[in-house]
């Protein structure tokens, strides 16, 4: 398995939204499993308001159905109420993996 790309997405949660944006997340988790392409699925946490999404794939499909998939739409129906902006969303390349 040569997992050489990822996605970094970064989300700030609305004042008093983190909790909601936090549990928003561990659902998500059941989604990533069902995805084929995507190797690894963090959730993660850096503020109060601050959290985060990031994921690999061994190749370009997998990151493009991610992309396109189940976790993107379901952000896009409760980010305007838990969002304080649009999603930072960054494609990445692996350099190196233990």
């Amino acid at each position: 398995m040569a997992i050489d790309r990822g996605l970094l997405a970064l989300l700030e949660a609305k004042p008093g939204k983190g909790e909601e944006l936090a549990a928003f997340l561990e659902q998500g988790r059941a989604l990533a499993a069902e995805e084929n392409g995507t190797v690894t699925w963090y959730a993660f946490k850096i503020s109060d308001t601050t959290y985060g999404i990031f994921d690999t794939f061994e190749n370009e499909d997998g990151r493009q159905a991610h992309l396109t998939g189940a976790i993107p739409a379901a952000l896009g129906k409760v980010g305007p109420e838990l969002l304080a902006k649009d999603p930072d969303i960054r494609p990445v390349d692996v350099i190196a993996v233990k």
